[in-house]
């Protein structure tokens, strides 16, 4: 049955799941735990999200829960079976902050023969049993936030200044709006942040970057030509780039208006037609990692630069999956 009490989430226990603290989903409450005992009645195996609906043993009725995208579950050991009407389970999760939605967001799911399954559990596995091993000769190749870290990048995001725009903006801003649950791509740098699999590659006048997220592709075009006046504003920009000694940067503008560009804190602070993305991608000195720094103008709606870094673990073991997405 559902545990009456609330589990309160100890912090060595949460060093564990350090992906799941990422995601910084306004709607649930990541302090906490909830466990929920049941019958699942359907597994919805789909894109943005997966969502297993089970049904209480005390009789509370149904609940929602919140998985990954399908890359991310089965690079975990999840497949389409791996849950089935009827199965009986024990969920915990971080709960909605509204309890009226019945919803919560999925920390694991305990199987009658005692199997777990858990969201992100790939970096522990690996296909060689150990982590982050591999090295790389270059930026090419692919890559992903170890477990989903972002460092201090949401910190940084719910403390950055906002204009008078951008406050109006984010205060109308609800869950209705969000624009990955319609399908439509997220730009840089919540790009890089995002915990799926990246892919680099090197060509001759051109870099092109891939996300598993929404299958986006980013071209950045290296034979020293400038921003075109007048272009076309797209969902990933128009970005060009050079190399400063090993340094790949790269200049991106011409963004199309995007009701939320950053997740987190400040989610629903919108993009308009000034912001411009800076982006710096270096090979680390052991060449197991790419970090990256980036800096976002975007003066209609952030009052100053918003700044930070990341790093990208290098996973040539891994292929990039299809995102078929369905709003």
């Amino acid at each position: 049955m559902k545990e009456a009490c609330l589990i309160v989430v100890l912090a060595t226990w949460l060093i564990g799941l350090p992906a799941l603290a990422h995601h910084s989903r306004a709607g649930f409450d990541a302090d906490s735990v909830e466990v929920y005992q049941g019958t699942v009645t359907n597994l919805s195996w789909r894109n943005p999200h997966v969502y297993i609906t089970v049904e209480l043993t005390d009789g509370d009725g149904d609940w929602r829960i919140e998985a990954d995208a399908i890359p991310i579950l089965l690079r975990s050991g999840w497949t389409a079976s791996s849950l089935a009407s009827g199965d009986r389970v024990v969920i915990r999760g971080f709960p909605g902050k509204d309890p009226q939605e019945r919803h919560a967001l999925l920390v694991s799911v305990q199987k009658e023969d005692g199997t777990i399954l858990t969201p992100r559990s790939h970096f522990e596995r690996g296909s060689s049993g150990s982590r982050f091993e591999a090295s790389a000769t270059d930026l090419s190749g692919v890559w992903e936030l170890p477990f989903g870290e972002t460092g201090d990048f949401m910190q940084r995001w719910a403390r950055i200044a906002l204009t008078r725009q951008g406050v109006a903006a984010q205060a109308a801003f609800t869950s209705a709006d969000r624009p990955s649950g319609k399908c439509i791509g997220t730009p840089a740098p919540m790009l890089m942040a995002m915990p799926y699999l990246n892919e680099i590659a090197l060509r001759e006048d051109t870099v092109v970057m891939r996300s598993e997220f929404l299958d986006v592709e980013r071209t950045i075009y290296m034979d020293g030509r400038g921003h075109p006046e007048n272009g076309a504003r797209t969902n990933q920009g128009h970005s060009v780039g050079q190399w400063e000694d090993d340094v790949l940067v790269i200049d991106t503008v011409l963004f199309e208006d995007h009701r939320a560009p950053i997740r987190g804190p400040n989610e629903g602070v919108p993009s308009g037609a000034q912001r411009h993305v800076t982006e710096r991608y270096t090979l680390s000195e052991d060449k197991t990692r790419v970090l990256i720094e980036f800096s976002v103008e975007d003066p209609e709606y952030l009052a100053e630069p918003f700044t930070g870094s990341l790093e990208w673990v290098y996973l040539p073991d891994f292929e990039l999956s299809g995102f078929s997405c369905t709003p």
